[in-house]
């Protein structure tokens, strides 16, 4: 089996296709791969279709920017800093994409079932919920469940009557993306893959898909990850690309390392509650900007050291909050 790939950040993203499904790790303000959403802008990415546990900033970015054409997940925003995405909203309000509505369970179930290998996962979670209800089939009324997608099955759930105990229970379908692009504390040389803090549906994400890039603050020698085995999640074979990126989670957190960037995510928020409004935003923070390391420069030393974790607590000890 070939070893993964040590690619520049560019290069990683170019191997991704217009109307590519995509999945991502980390969770709402957490351990996002925030480098990775701009380069898919800055690279003009257009029809993604992002299947995803939960939504956050980073997904919110992508819609902003025209680079989606179907989004399935459970929830979209900013946490304290946001309470939903915005542009996310004013997209479907508008109907300039194609959206479906999951419990949250249940999107985790579609990414599980892929990683299983299996064609779908039985529940009885949200029974009952108007989640199930076919008026809120959305991509089934937009008439996507004919078969000419690979990703959109032909039904979103069903209802199956299970023999063992006469119960009525729900089939979940799997989920195989394309690309899922998760950022971390470390990877080996050959791929090893090191979460510290928690692990959220990354392990499912990762399994589920196709193909995986890993964005990572430092790649390390692979002997290193071995002398502490049980720390590591993933073994290499799961890996297509490496990239290494210190603060390429910015501005999400990543445990142990740096804080969210409150201001930074507000201020997006706030900004880009019109059209015209994201494109100023983008225009500064995206296009304006070359590259990861301009982008950092952009920042600024004292703004980051600012976010920069104590290594001891995990968290920064100098960084206001409340």
């Amino acid at each position: 089996m070939a070893r993964p790939k040590i690619v520049s950040l560019a290069e990683a993203i170019g191997q991704i296709n217009d109307g590519d499904m995509l999945t991502f790790g980390g969770f709402t303000v957490w351990r996002r791969p925030m480098a990775a959403i701009y380069e898919l802008i800055r690279q003009k990415k257009r029809n993604l279709h992002l299947m995803e546990v939960n939504g956050g900033t980073h997904d919110d970015m992508l819609v902003g920017a025209g680079c989606v054409g179907v989004w399935e997940s459970s929830w979209c925003g900013h946490e304290l800093y946001g309470k939903f995405g915005g542009n996310l909203a004013r997209k479907i309000e508008n109907k300039e994409i194609f959206y479906e509505d999951w419990a949250h369970i249940h999107a985790l179930y579609r990414l599980a079932a892929g990683a299983k290998g299996v064609p779908f996962l039985p529940t009885y979670s949200a029974m009952g919920s108007d989640i199930l209800n076919p008026e809120n089939d959305n991509l089934g009324k937009a008439g996507l469940r004919d078969g000419s997608n690979r990703h959109i099955g032909k039904h979103k759930v069903i209802t199956y009557n299970e023999p063992f105990n006469n119960s009525e229970i729900l089939l979940i379908p799997a989920a195989h993306p394309d690309w899922c692009i998760t950022h971390v504390q470390m990877v080996g040389q050959e791929g090893t893959v090191r979460v510290d803090g928690l692990r959220f549906s990354d392990e499912e994400a990762i399994k589920a898909s196709k193909h995986n890039i890993i964005i990572a603050e430092q790649v390390v020698p692979e002997e290193y990850l071995r002398r502490e085995p049980t720390r590591n999640m993933l073994p290499g074979y799961f890996v297509d690309y490496i990239v290494e990126l210190p603060w390429g989670a910015h501005p999400t957190g990543l445990y142990g390392a740096y804080e969210p960037d409150g201001p930074f995510i507000s201020n997006f928020f706030k900004s880009t509650r019109t059209q015209e409004g994201f494109d100023q935003w983008a225009e500064e923070w995206v296009f304006g900007i070359k590259d990861h390391q301009e982008y950092l420069s952009k920042l600024g030393i004292t703004r980051l050291e600012a976010l920069r974790a104590n290594p001891a607590l995990g968290y920064s000890s100098t960084l206001k909050r409340g």
